[in-house]
């Protein structure tokens, strides 16, 4: 594994492995072992698109870690001035260890990583958010301590959480079904995997789809780039959320995972959000140690000990 560009590119072999490594790192932070296995490694964080969680998990796991990382904008580098993603992959490759780039089109993601002799990794794009569900992922194993039978569902937009989470939970071994009134921005790429899957369903009833869930799924129904859809998509989406009328067919002990930032009101009523608040915000801290954990598999080697 030399990048992490889309979970469809891992085994489930090979999630596992970041998992375990993921625990085993949240487990010595808290008991405040130090791992410096990035000492004196840089890695460049270049934003296309803002971020709270991203930005701030990848800094702080590179500090923990023992190295640093630059913070790039659009406005700090040529890339946004019309350095080809090729020139930029082959100048930082020159002076850090890794890249995370967090933007728009995935193929700039995996341009970024063909033309790069370090590791390149996925922070988000329109198609995929690998390390996001990774946090899920690592959260749900947590609160459940199996992959086994759980069923996951997913109210919303199927957009880049959806084909990460489709991606994600299907190799793990979970029955997964998409609620949402439009499959049709589903990554070609993600239809063509689920082909191997009959765990797999799309439906556009909410409490068909959610019954027997242990896991509900949801994300902003208007993300970075549709905007100027707000107003449409409110009118589009605002049958597909989660309310107590969803919950109250759901599995007893279901949790609910939310990427955020969450507009209470719309996709998750702000009772709903409260009351489910720990896992939700156990999920937003484990993206610093599921990163932390990739960034040690890419940039190290991962962990002898």
């Amino acid at each position: 594994m030399k990048d992490l560009l889309t979970l469809l590119d891992l085994s489930a072999e090979q999630i596992l492995e970041i998992l375990d490594l993921a625990d085993k790192l949240k487990e010595c932070k808290y008991d405040g072992i130090s791992h410096q296995k990035l000492k004196n490694k840089t890695l460049a964080m270049i934003f296309e698109k803002s971020s709270t969680r991203t930005r701030v998990s990848f800094e702080v796991g590179m500090f923990e870690l023992g190295g640093q990382a630059i913070f790039l904008s659009s406005n700090d580098i040529q890339l946004g001035r019309g350095e080809s993603v090729k020139d930029t992959a082959r100048v930082l490759d020159r002076y850090v260890d890794g890249i995370m780039i967090r933007t728009y089109k995935q193929s700039d993601v995996e341009e970024l990583a063909a033309y790069s002799r370090v590791p390149v990794i996925n922070g988000l794009t329109d198609e995929f958010h690998p390390c996001q569900v990774l946090a899920d992922l690592m959260t749900i194993r947590e609160y459940f301590k199996t992959f086994k039978g759980l069923n996951a569902c997913f109210i919303g937009d199927s957009y880049n959480m959806a084909n990460s989470l489709i991606v994600g939970c299907l190799k793990m071994g979970m029955n997964f079904t998409l609620i949402t009134p439009d499959a049709s921005t589903l990554s070609p790429r993600v239809l063509e995997f689920v082909k191997d899957y009959p765990n797999f369903k799309i439906t556009d009833n909410v409490l068909e789809g959610a019954k027997g869930a242990h896991v509900l799924f949801t994300d902003v129904w208007a993300s970075m780039g549709h905007e100027k859809e707000v107003s449409s998509r409110k009118e589009k989406f605002k049958d597909f959320a989660i309310t107590d009328e969803v919950m109250a067919v759901a599995a007893e002990n279901a949790i609910i995972q939310h990427c955020l930032p969450a507009h209470k009101g719309e996709e998750i009523s702000e009772e709903i959000f409260e009351a489910h608040a720990k896992e939700i915000f156990d999920e937003a801290e484990n993206r610093l140690h599921a990163q932390k954990a990739v960034m040690v598999m890419l940039m190290s080697g991962g962990m002898k000990k």
